[in-house]
């Protein structure tokens, strides 16, 4: 049984990978810890508590509210991409399940150093909890099973900047950190969202006649993103890169090409803060830290996310 601490700045498409969790046939969702990024960090937390009421487990998950802040840089929310709530302007009513006590970074340290080599860490935010842990106990790097995470670009464009993507932008020297660390980390970047984990409209139709609780949140939560997707990219559809990502957690398989790499973060203040170096030539001669997907099976995908919208497991 697969067991997942999942990181979010809950909106949009984050709570469908929270689903696509709770989903799994061997896996199970521990805990949820939330970072800054996305939208106000309070209705984060409220969204990750929503969210697991919808999928009927309401209680059963607990929240951790972690990092309301990068380490050093200063960064801007995307209501514009995701709605005042970064729920598709949903304004869903407060969950019953309230938050933690205990501060997102001990939630993780704790998890890890309970179950050495059991846990898998899951990154669809920005990496400040998952850094300050590892500065915190830097032996956590080794006792985590495995580290996927949601962020950055390869040899592709950026989605915040002409070359860096959100999460990844949100705190640089967060994620220098956590890729230097040593943990066994995959990335999907920006790119394999593009290529592979795009929702059009005929893939909407379908989803509007599942006429389901799960597909209903769906399209109601990526409301918004569409309409940016449309205004502003020229797409009829909206974007899943969290989704994709916990597809790729829960079956690797999805996932079908893969190469390790050296991967280094510009964490500076110019033009390409939070771009993501994939040294492709191997001219640094430096070791790989990050095994990068190349390519993902879309098909993969989509059957694992139709069978969660529909309200079954995957």
């Amino acid at each position: 049984m697969q067991r997942i601490i999942l990181d979010t700045d809950t909106a949009g498409d984050d709570t469908i990978a929270i689903m696509m969790a709770m989903r799994a046939k061997g896996a199970r969702l521990e805990g949820i810890t939330i970072n800054c990024g996305n939208i106000d960090f309070d209705q984060e937390v409220e969204n990750a508590l929503y969210t697991i009421e919808v999928a009927g487990e309401s209680g059963k998950v607990p929240v951790y509210p972690g990092a309301r802040h990068p380490l050093l840089k200063e960064w801007r929310t995307v209501e514009d991409i995701h709605g005042t709530d970064g729920m598709g302007n949903s304004m869903f009513p407060r969950a019953r399940q309230r938050p933690e006590r205990k501060h997102a970074v001990d939630a993780i340290i704790d998890a890890i150093n309970e179950s050495p080599g059991e846990i898998t860490l899951v990154e669809i935010a920005p990496m400040t909890n998952v850094a300050l842990a590892l500065r915190k106990d830097p032996g956590i790097a080794k006792k985590v099973k495995e580290f996927y995470f949601m962020g950055g670009a390869n040899q592709y464009l950026g989605n915040v900047t002409p070359a860096a993507e959100f999460n990844i932008w949100v705190d640089p020297d967060a994620a220098s950190i956590v890729l230097n660390s040593g943990m066994p980390i995959t990335m999907v970047g920006w790119e394999i969202v593009m290529r592979h984990g795009l929702i059009g409209v005929p893939e909407l139709e379908e989803i509007e006649r599942m006429k389901t609780k799960e597909s209903e949140f769906y399209l109601a939560v990526n409301r918004q993103v569409r309409k940016f997707m449309e205004i502003e990219r020229g797409i009829d559809g909206t974007s899943c890169p969290d989704s994709i990502t916990m597809a790729i957690v829960l079956n690797p398989e999805v996932a079908t090409e893969t190469r390790d790499r050296f991967v280094e973060v510009d964490a500076g203040d110019g033009i390409s803060r939070g771009v993501t170096w994939v040294d492709e030539l191997g001219a640094l001669k430096k070791k790989p830290n990050v095994r990068v997907v190349y390519q993902a099976s879309q098909q993969a995908f989509r059957r694992m996310l139709y069978e969660m919208l529909r309200g079954g497991r995957v």
